[in-house]
């Protein structure tokens, strides 16, 4: 038996404040796996009403428009909203609440430290980040990957038993971070989810050309995320550079002349693919010279 605060770890109430696909489905999964959510809160009325379909079997759950509600009905309060609202929240807590003691604050984002909420901390309570590095477009899916997820813990010292308590009941696996990681944290984050989709809808354009769609390539991106997941992205990467076909890169840069978008992320991610090629040592250093000069000319 844990105790925090003279509380029981499992006995500790959550609200959760944001009525969003992060807010529902972490509390659908909590609720689920036997945490005790007893509040939730949204200024969207159909944000409420969407919630309600989803946490049917929690009827003792309160749906509300009032975020200070949910702060006086729990012991650790969850800010699942978007990140540019998370201070609008912390400001509404700060002016409308006078004591947080024994409370745990913590926000879903993974763009922002705890020190976010820092105003809450003078009020005495303990602050903290769970986020978990997933994609969400749909509540549906979110629910559906999240005990699959890692969640990435950060906060005060006293805040991360609970936090550790609550993430391995959402998630497959729970990891520390630094707060002064978390920029570069979102940012690899951002590059291999967000950015991934800009850069499917970029070849999806050049398909669209000659009349192919994307269905045909599902297979082989399939089988490159398979290649990434079991070796790594280095030991992955194939294609013209791998093999030195300076021919062929000319080719494709004379192919998107007019393109200037698609030009520059086709030479600013060759240029990376110089770079791995010349770690793995696959072609001379002289070839890689000559490939570096073409996409540099082109």
């Amino acid at each position: 038996m844990v105790r925090v605060n003279s509380l029981r770890i499992e006995d500790m109430k959550i609200g959760v404040i944001g009525a969003g696909k992060v807010g529902i489905s972490t509390s659908f999964i909590m609720l689920k796996n036997g945490l005790d959510v007893v509040a939730l809160s949204d200024r969207d009325r159909y944000a409420l009403d969407n919630a309600a379909t989803y946490l049917k079997e929690a009827k003792s759950i309160i749906l509300t428009d009032d975020n200070v509600e949910v702060v006086k009905e729990s012991d650790v309060i969850v800010i699942a909203t978007q990140d540019r609202i998370i201070k609008d929240i912390v400001r509404e807590l700060d002016i409308e609440i006078d004591r947080l003691y024994g409370k745990y604050i913590v926000h879903t984002s993974g763009a922002h430290s705890s020190r976010i909420l820092e105003p809450l901390d003078s009020k005495g309570a303990l602050l903290g980040v769970m986020h978990p590095l997933q994609t969400f477009p749909d509540i549906e899916s979110a629910i559906a990957v999240l005990p699959d997820t890692y969640i990435f813990i950060q906060g005060d010292e006293r805040c991360l038993e609970i936090l550790k308590y609550i993430a391995e009941r959402i998630g497959k696996r729970v990891v520390e971070i630094k707060g002064e990681h978390m920029v570069l944290y979102h940012l690899s984050a951002v590059l291999v989810c967000n950015l991934f989709c800009a850069l499917m809808y970029a070849g999806e354009d050049l398909m669209r050309e000659i009349g192919i769609g994307l269905e045909p390539y599902i297979p082989i991106i399939r089988a490159t995320l398979k290649n990434i997941e079991q070796k790594g992205p280095l030991k992955s990467l194939t294609g013209p550079i791998v093999r030195g076909d300076m021919d062929t890169i000319i080719s494709h840069l004379e192919a998107i002349e007019d393109k200037g978008m698609i030009k520059d992320v086709y030479k600013t991610l060759s240029r990376v693919a110089v770079e791995m090629v010349r770690l793995r040592r696959d072609i001379n250093e002289e070839t890689l010279i000559k490939i570096g000069e073409i996409l540099k000319r082109g």
